[in-house]
This record gives C-alpha cells, structure tokens and sequence, in this order.
C-alpha cells in the first residue's frame, strides 16, 4: 500500500549494489575487457573496483588509448545488458512500487539508457529523476550529483534521504547535506547516520521517512 509522502520529503538511490546486484557483472565485463586488452583480469578488477574507469585505465593501461580503453568498456558494458543476467535485492520491487509517485529518484555512476535496461530486466519501475554519470563533471563523492537530484525534484537537501551501499556514495550524501542510509554491507560505512544489514531490513523506514514517520 502506498503511503502519502509528507510535504517535500524524497529519497535518493544509488543503483549498483544498493537496488540491483550487479557484482557478477562488473566482473564480467571488466575479465572480458581485461583480456581485449592483454591484461590480467584478477588486477584489473580489484583497481577497478575502488577507482572510476577512467582512473582504471591510468592505472593499469597508462600505455593505451583512454578513449579506446573506454569505447571498449561502454560496449561490454551494453552489450552485457542486453544479455546478462540481474537480480534485483530483496525487497526493492516491493519498496519502490509502495513509495508514492514522484518521490524517489536515482543517481548512479552508470548510464540512464543502462539503468532502464537492468530496471526492464529485473522489472523495477523507472522513476521521472535519474541523475546519471552523463550529468555531472564530478562523480561521487562529490556532492554534484545529489545536489543535482535535490534541484530537479525541487527539494531543500536537508529534506532528502540518500540510501547508498558504498562510501564513495556516502560520502557524496553527506556532503551534499543529506540523510544518509547504509545498506546492503555487514559493516557500516564511516559517516552514515543508520546502517542495515540488507535493503529489505531498511525498506519501511524509508517509506516512513517519506511519508514524515
């Protein structure tokens, strides 16, 4: 059942890790382009794991095209949401179907077009907002993309809720002057003002939260 949102009360999710369970994935895609590239998958995957791609690259192809190394990257990356397998984390389709219209949004370091697919496939309604790496200069942790979500729903960030899995995602939250929640992680990331376990364990409290519970 869906429960009426209290004046100017929104929520902000972090997709990767935090909605979707995309691990499997991001290995995958970054063995094959490993291996396009000579190089070994186990190294490039624990670099790629803390850094951004194009930090990626600097890292561990400074000798290579960045603009190939990323072309490279881009096409793994749709071609595997076109044919790899998701999971949706416990709970989420219930929670973003129960929240009321308008009052959640999306802000991912990946691409909207890669986010509507894996929301296609895993069947999770797509919200008006995505705030996605193509609208911002600054990733996380910068606050950039929060502020940005805060403004294009019309929202005083200290009426926002961020639910994030990682710390670059935290921080950026908390930056930008937001609640901060932490999910899906058995130990909390430094920082965050509530921390659960799973997504499932954090859902009505996020609802709460909306509606001014």
């Amino acid at each position: 059942m869906r429960r009426t949102p209290a004046a100017g009360r929104f929520v902000f999710f972090d997709v990767d890790g935090t909605l979707i369970d995309a691990l499997d994935n991001q290995r995958r895609v970054w063995a094959a382009w490993a291996l396009r590239f000579g190089l070994d998958p186990e190294e490039v995957y624990r670099v790629a794991l803390r850094t951004r791609p194009v930090e990626t690259f600097a890292a561990v192809a400074a000798d290579r095209d960045p603009h190939a190394c990323l072309a490279a990257l881009h096409e793994l990356e749709d071609e595997d949401v076109r044919s790899g397998v998701y999971t949706a984390f416990d709970g989420a389709s219930e929670l973003l179907h129960g929240l009321p219209a308008g009052s959640w949004a999306l802000v991912t370091s990946n691409y909207a077009h890669r986010v509507r697919g894996r929301f296609a496939r895993t069947r999770l309604p797509v919200p008006e907002v995505i705030v996605d790496a193509a609208a911002v200069e600054q990733g996380k942790p910068s606050p950039a993309p929060y502020l940005l979500a805060a403004s294009r729903v019309g929202a005083a960030p200290g009426r926002c809720l961020v639910v994030e899995d990682a710390s670059s995602g935290v921080q950026a939250g908390l930056r930008a002057g937001m609640t901060v929640w932490n999910v899906n992680v058995s130990v909390a990331v430094e920082g965050a003002h509530r921390h659960f376990t799973t997504l499932r364990d954090a859902a009505d409290d996020i609802v709460a939260f909306v509606s001014g519970g």
